[in-house]
């Protein structure tokens, strides 16, 4: 048995229950991890909702960092004792778990539990958005909604080491100094500006190469008028809930622009992929072009106040949850 968190209906963050799970011994191809550090996300808050559909019940949780316990028939590559990290489906909110040996990767001695449980899910997210679904090079303008989140706070430092003008919006003053300490050239207050009007000004009418945003409803489709002809409008996320369908001509409209609604999935789906992708990851945080800032930190029992301070936009960076 371990302790973990579980969802056994949808809903609030009332529905996330700390208790006792059986765990069975890792099957083939699987790895027995005791985590160290849980990464939060709000994909997590995505499941608890019903928002992306899940078998009940179910533990939440993307991503971990810890140690192997065991493996399973079938694996090689890895041992017990070897610490490691993952970015995955759910599961990670417990003591311990089984993951697939195909999404885990070794863990370098320079980057701590901590650091690598808050950034897998979001740095490796901020990689194949800015280094694979658009290829982010010097003299792009870039456009980043929510600039002092998680994945926001990485993408904006990431860009601008990429040689990108980096414009982020944010929701409050303290963040806005937050989103310029960590990459951004302007930031825009969007409840207090016009986001689009402010892009134009900062711009000059030249407009954005790319968005990346991952607030959805509340930005769409105002977000489209940030974008240069030929574009590209990159939705990795719902904070605001999903945007609506559309009608294609707007797209046209707006200037031929490329749109796509990428996930993590797909992008890692092979080997040698991931480990292109955290070693790249890797390599720019050992650098000290990118730091992982880890501001919030909750026992894995209070999990529920660690999602509602998430889904409130009370949290900066990154949090993680302790077992």
């Amino acid at each position: 048995m371990v302790k973990a968190i579980r969802i056994h209906e949808t809903g609030g963050p009332e529905k996330l229950v700390y208790e006792d799970v059986d765990l069975a011994p890792p099957g083939p191809g699987e790895v027995r991890v005791r985590h160290t550090a849980i990464g939060l996300n709000f994909i997590d808050i995505y499941f608890r909702t019903g928002l992306y559909p899940t078998p009940l019940p179910a533990i939440p949780g993307g991503e971990g960092a810890g140690v192997v316990v065991s493996v399973g028939p079938g694996v090689t590559g890895f041992a017990p004792g070897e610490r490691v990290a993952y970015a995955t489906g759910p599961g990670s909110y417990a003591e311990e778990r089984n993951v697939a040996a195909g999404v885990l990767v070794k863990l370098p001695d320079d980057i701590s539990d901590e650091t690598a449980a808050a950034m897998m899910l979001k740095g490796l997210t901020a990689q194949y958005l800015l280094r694979r679904t658009y290829r982010v090079k010097p003299g792009d303008t870039v456009l980043i909604q929510a600039a002092a989140g998680g994945v926001g706070l990485i993408a904006s430092q990431w860009a601008k080491h990429l040689g990108a003008t980096v414009i982020g919006t944010v929701g409050s003053k303290d963040k806005a100094e937050l989103a310029e300490a960590h990459g951004c050239d302007h930031v825009i207050l969007y409840r207090e500006e016009d986001f689009v009007a402010r892009v134009k000004e900062i711009t000059g009418g030249a407009l954005c190469d790319v968005v990346y945003d991952g607030v959805g409803k509340a930005t769409f489709p105002a977000v489209l008028d940030c974008i240069k002809p030929l574009g590209m409008f990159v939705s990795f996320g719902n904070a605001s809930g999903p945007v609506d369908a559309f009608n294609l001509v707007l797209l046209m409209q707006k200037g031929s622009l490329f749109v796509t609604r990428p996930t993590l999935f797909h992008y890692a789906s092979k080997r040698e992929w991931l480990d292109e992708m955290a070693k790249d990851l890797f390599d720019v945080v050992r650098s000290g072009a990118v730091k992982i800032p880890v501001h919030s930190r909750y026992k894995l029992a209070e999990a529920a106040q660690a999602q509602i301070a998430l889904e409130s936009r009370a949290t900066t960076g990154a949090t993680v949850l302790i077992p």
